[in-house]
């Protein structure tokens, strides 16, 4: 990686960390409201020991940063330590600093959102805030469960000890909390302009990508393809639109060829090409 990148990627992984710990101190921490993973354990030992929340994660996760380090590999590791360190530092420094409110609803919907930045921010540029994931993958290899499912499981798990230590309200708003987070996660690393890949089977395939060229201004690919049943050959077109144009591209579908095949479906990034939109009509 040239040092432009690693600055760049160091830069994000740091903003990402010091949002988190924004949300943390500044809204969820100071509420008794909880984020899922080593995280959540954190804040608990935190609330009972009355040591610093920054002190915990970092100790916490420095098992998973070998973890990490074998098996996905160094670079995932050292942004890993990156983000975890410097999300100690700033829970550290920000935890003197009055919260910004004491409302539980705002504290839960704005700490969630602005968690969920931070962290989103970390995972696009290749890092890890919480050793949760890393756990579950592991896991995965010999339990009969998805490493989603996994992570669900022990947040559960978290936030059911948090309502015995807390109170049960607490654990329910975290749970809102938590929820919140992991959605903006998701705008985050996708982007809020979602791309969708569309393939379409028709006998009018050059009149469909003519038009999806001309109306929607989007590029096209003509694939080769066979069917199933009949073994004919078919001719596939294949292109990526916004999810605010797939009704557009439906309705073209619709207006050629009634009985054509159509697959939408969603994808996380799209680079390189000939992607950028051209004027439409």
């Amino acid at each position: 990686m040239s040092l432009k990148s690693v600055s760049k990627r160091a830069f994000f992984i740091c903003l990402g960390a010091i949002l988190m710990a924004v949300g943390l101190e500044l809204f969820l921490v100071p509420n008794q409201v909880l984020d899922g993973g080593i995280v959540g354990i954190s804040i608990i030992l935190s609330y009972l020991t009355e040591w610093k929340l920054g002190l915990f994660i970092f100790v916490l996760n420095i098992p998973f940063f070998f973890i990490g380090y074998k098996q996905i590999g160094k670079t995932f590791a050292f942004s890993t330590l990156l983000g975890i360190s410097v999300l100690s530092i700033s829970t550290y420094f920000l935890h003197s600093v009055p919260g910004f409110t004491d409302d539980l609803l705002l504290a839960t919907v704005f700490g969630g959102i602005v968690l969920g930045v931070g962290v989103g921010i970390v995972i696009r540029y290749g890092g890890s805030l919480d050793g949760t994931e890393i756990l579950a993958i592991l896991f995965n290899k010999n339990l009969p469960f998805s490493v989603g499912e996994i992570i669900m499981f022990f947040n559960l798990f978290i936030f059911g000890v948090a309502g015995f230590v807390f109170e049960w309200d607490r654990a329910m708003y975290s749970l809102i909390a938590y929820f919140i987070a992991f959605k903006t996660i998701d705008i985050v690393i996708q982007g809020i302009d979602e791309s969708k890949a569309a393939w379409i089977i028709s006998d009018d395939y050059i009149e469909i990508g003519d038009a999806i060229i001309d109306r929607l201004g989007r590029g096209v690919t003509y694939l080769n393809g066979q069917g199933g049943f009949t073994l004919h050959s078919k001719k596939v077109v294949f292109c990526v639109i916004t999810r605010l144009e797939e009704a557009k591209l439906k309705g073209i579908v619709e207006d050629i060829d009634p009985n054509a095949f159509l697959a939408v479906g969603s994808i996380a990034e799209v680079r390189g090409g000939r992607f950028k939109k051209k004027a439409i009509h």
